[in-house]
């Protein structure tokens, strides 16, 4: 009855992978498209009513990304009009939308990831692989929410005795200045206590073993077993042709229809996994629940 995020690490990132490897890779707008969906639905469903809406940072990025391309890429046989003796074509619109899309799927899934991948998770993917780039990468993902908070903590207490100000723009300054001195100041002493507390602890010492909570059970192989499929069928369609798609000079798409709904299909099962299995773990625990 596991969440989304509390299946095994390897299960969520093998999804994230076939995910964003088919989105960047591929530039089908079918598949760009299915992508975003799913990004947003899986958004929308493991954030619940505590995000209505904040989508207008996202459009306006899409509209930047889609209006900018025909102004420096005059490729395209259908032109639109001229701008300062530039053709703006159709097919360098669709181009920058599709690209737009690709962008913003890709903001939306690495967001969610970061969201649902804490430091042990990301420590149990890439410890084996290698301990130290591991270790670095958990820390700096530990160290953000501990640097603001500790800034906070700063520039409260600076305000409580009197020597944090915002009345003008030099004493805003003086007083961000500060802050970030006792910033500097407060990390290097952390770092040195981290260090010191690893090197108790016996890190770097050969033959040194690894311990971790994280298991993969019957429902992880299960769920790995549907994605490896998915992920198939839609490499099958793209070898054999079914989601060709290219804007230059003009439009043209695969021919084999069947090809092109298979892959679409498979792709739009793999995307909507996530938001899925969300759904299917609060269906059987509101189930449970009802029977107590």
């Amino acid at each position: 009855m596991n969440r989304f995020e509390e299946y095994n690490p390897i299960t969520v990132a093998v999804i994230y992978l076939c995910i964003l490897g088919i989105s960047m890779f591929f530039i089908n707008p079918a598949l760009q498209i299915l992508s975003f969906l799913g990004a947003v639905s899986y958004d929308a469903v493991r954030r619940g009513k505590k995000r209505r809406g904040g989508y207008l940072w996202y459009l306006t990025l899409f509209l930047i990304l889609t209006f900018v391309n025909p102004l420096v890429s005059h490729n395209g046989v259908t032109v639109l009009f001229f701008l300062n003796n530039n053709a703006i074509t159709l097919e360098s619109i669709m181009f920058g939308a599709n690209s737009g899309i690709m962008i913003l799927a890709a903001i939306l899934w690495l967001r969610s990831f970061s969201d649902i991948t804490t430091s042990d998770r990301l420590l149990y993917l890439t410890g084996r692989l290698s301990p130290k780039i591991s270790l670095i990468l958990s820390m700096a993902i530990r160290y953000v929410p501990l640097f603001r908070k500790q800034a906070k903590k700063i520039e409260d207490g600076g305000k409580a005795i009197g020597i944090y100000t915002k009345d003008s723009i030099p004493g805003n300054i003086k007083s961000k200045l500060r802050v970030f001195s006792a910033m500097v100041t407060w990390a290097l002493e952390n770092g040195i206590i981290t260090a010191d507390s690893m090197s108790a602890r016996g890190y770097g010492l050969k033959r040194r073993t690894s311990f971790s909570v994280f298991k993969i059970n019957k429902e992880d192989v299960a769920v790995l077993l549907a994605v490896c499929l998915l992920f198939a069928g839609v490499m099958y369609a793209v070898l054999r042709g079914g989601l060709d798609f290219s804007f230059y000079p003009r439009v043209t798409t695969g021919k084999n229809a069947a090809l092109y709904i298979t892959g679409c299909i498979s792709y739009g099962l793999l995307v909507l996994s996530p938001a899925l299995l969300e759904i299917w773990s609060n269906i059987r625990w509101k189930y449970l629940i009802s029977k107590i």
